[in-house]
């Protein structure tokens, strides 16, 4: 592993950087695998900024991603948030696929209740004619936001869940080659139809567990936020999931935020911006992203401080190695075939550490098993 080659080095983690170890990994022909990691970015609004400036920090760590091995890119869709500035998440997703090379580059996801499947089909189809083989479709049965925002969205609520299975079969139909039996031979998606979009069900419950195990499609679990039903949601997906099309056997993606520096109490620090923000909107003030403090006793209740240590359970914050420990539980628990993660960091320059830091322990947790000296010596002659 990498990781023996360098502490066979000797290299401090200060010294360590993604790029040495990717570069490393890279060499490794001796048929090591790689857990893919990709970004969640709620393209986050900071006490004082803006949009644009939420949008151009996007676009930066996008680009820095795609640099240190990110297999995917994903924003997502909130409404009537003042921290969150990926509404419009089809546009964001433009800009930004505009802006990079390789890395694919979704939504995660859009809520698919307050939308029209044909609306979603053509916005997504023109990504991917623009972008081709880089755009990634998740899809949420939840609205976003709270019920008020939801209904000026859609304005029909009655059986917008309800539908949430069939709206995702007419989407898939308005993807299908035309003059297949799915495609609708009357209404069609222009750009969208016959373009290979890839489809994933998000959530955190065991109804679209149950669901992307019945359509055979890629599901992620929302375990960044919502950790309860992460473990039997994983299992019935995997006992129930039928081979189709799109999948030959079960692909699961577990969501967890890291906050990474190059201290526990640094990156603890980190993490109370995204405390905040949970406690405030569990009061129904959502607001800006706030700076980091040194203490929260004064902020929260003790019924607060539980409510939100619960939501972010899994969270890893800490050192490079304290993360390093909390991911490789992690996935050790879930035997996830990716994860995706997110980090609601105030400071954009803090924010792109803590990326770094979890893209070299990405590195350190592949299963290739070589001798730390070959490593060095195939390292070098890269």
């Amino acid at each position: 592993m990498v990781w023996r080659a360098l502490v066979a080095l000797d290299v401090p983690y200060r010294e360590f950087t993604a790029e040495s170890c990717r570069r490393a990994l890279l060499s490794d022909t001796d048929g090591g695998h790689m857990i893919p990691f990709s970004v969640l970015d709620l393209a986050p609004i900071v006490r004082g900024g803006t949009a644009s400036q939420a949008f151009r920090n996007t676009l930066d760590l996008a680009q820095h991603a795609e640099r240190w091995g990110y297999r995917r890119y994903w924003l997502a869709e909130h409404h009537n948030m003042p921290g969150i500035a990926s509404a419009a998440t089809a546009v964001v997703i433009g800009y930004v696929a505009g802006g990079t090379h390789t890395i694919r580059v979704g939504a995660g996801g859009v809520m698919l209740p307050n939308h029209s499947p044909l609306v979603i089909a053509e916005q997504f189809g023109t990504l991917e004619s623009l972008y081709p083989g880089r755009i990634d479709l998740g899809l949420g049965r939840a609205p976003g936001t709270d019920g008020r925002t939801a209904m000026a969205l859609r304005r029909d609520l009655a059986n917008a869940g309800d539908n949430f299975p069939q709206d995702v079969l007419e989407l898939q139909g308005y993807f299908a080659p035309a003059g297949s039996a799915q495609a609708d031979q009357r209404i069609r998606a222009v750009p969208g139809v016959g373009l290979n979009i890839p489809i994933w069900l998000l959530g955190s419950s065991l109804f679209t567990a149950r669901l992307a195990a019945e359509l055979g499609l890629p599901f992620a679990f929302a375990s960044h936020f919502a950790p309860d039903d992460l473990l039997p949601a994983l299992a019935l997906y995997r006992s129930t999931f039928r081979p189709s099309s799109a999948l030959a056997k079960p692909y699961a993606m577990v969501g967890v935020g890291a906050f990474a520096a190059d201290t526990d109490a640094e990156a603890r620090r980190l993490f109370t911006s995204v405390q905040q923000q949970f406690i405030n909107l569990r009061r129904g003030t959502p607001s800006q992203l706030q700076p980091p403090v040194d203490t929260l006793d004064e902020y929260w209740s003790p019924a607060e401080k539980a409510g939100v240590d619960h939501a972010l359970a899994y969270a890893a914050v800490g050192s490079p190695d304290t993360v390093r420990r909390r991911l490789e539980a992690f996935m050790e628990l879930t035997k996830a075939d990716e994860m995706i993660v997110t980090a609601q960091i105030f400071d954009h320059a803090a924010r792109l550490r803590t990326y770094e830091i979890v893209a070299g322990v990405r590195d350190l947790m592949t299963d290739a098993e070589r001798d730390p000296k070959q490593m060095f010596e195939a390292n070098i002659r890269t």
